[in-house]
Formats: C-alpha cells, sequence, structure tokens
C-alpha cells in the first residue's frame, strides 16, 4: 500500500482497475476494426457490444455484493458467478 495516499492501492485494487482499462481498449479496437450493428436479445433492447459489457459489469457487481451479503469471504464462486452472468449477458442480450 503507498502510504498517505487516498485509497487502498493493493496488488488486486490496481489488478481490477488494469482489468478494466484493458476491456475497453480492446472494445475501442472492437469497434474500430470490426464496426458492429446493434442487436435485440431477450431484454428487447438493440445492444452494442459496450451497452452489453456496461450490463455484465454492472450486474457482476450487484451479484458480487450479494454474494459477499449472504456468504461472505472468500469470493472465489461468486467470481465464477459473475463470469458465467457476464458470458450470458455477451450471448443472449
Amino acid at each position: 500500500m503507498i502510504q498517505g495516499g487516498w485509497m487502498a492501492w493493493t496488488l488486486v485494487t490496481a489488478l481490477f482497475f488494469w482489468i478494466i482499462a484493458c476491456l475497453l481498449v480492446t472494445m475501442t479496437v472492437l469497434a474500430i476494426n470490426y464496426p458492429e450493428t446493434p442487436r435485440t436479445g431477450i431484454l428487447r433492447i438493440e445492444t452494442t457490444r459496450g451497452d452489453r459489457l456496461f450490463i455484465s459489469l454492472l450486474g457482476s457487481a450487484f451479484l458480487a455484493t450479494a454474494w459477499l451479503a449472504v456468504f461472505g469471504p472468500p469470493v472465489w464462486f461468486g467470481l465464477i458467478l459473475c463470469l458465467i452472468f457476464s458470458a450470458a449477458v455477451f450471448r443472449w442480450v
């Protein structure tokens, strides 16, 4: 941790933000190289890759919080649940 910093910058915290940044860069590169047309999934709204990423990140935040509230740590099974949820969002939404 950085002493006197405004946030507890641990390796896990830095890794979390690095992964989010990499996801955003990847989505930008995909949008530039492979333009897409919105598609309609089970929610009956038009979504793009970026929309599905946002839905999966938001839903995963709620799932992880609920996992901690119900079961507490460790959160490995909660992480697996979030990955399954995200895969389902990208497939069917």
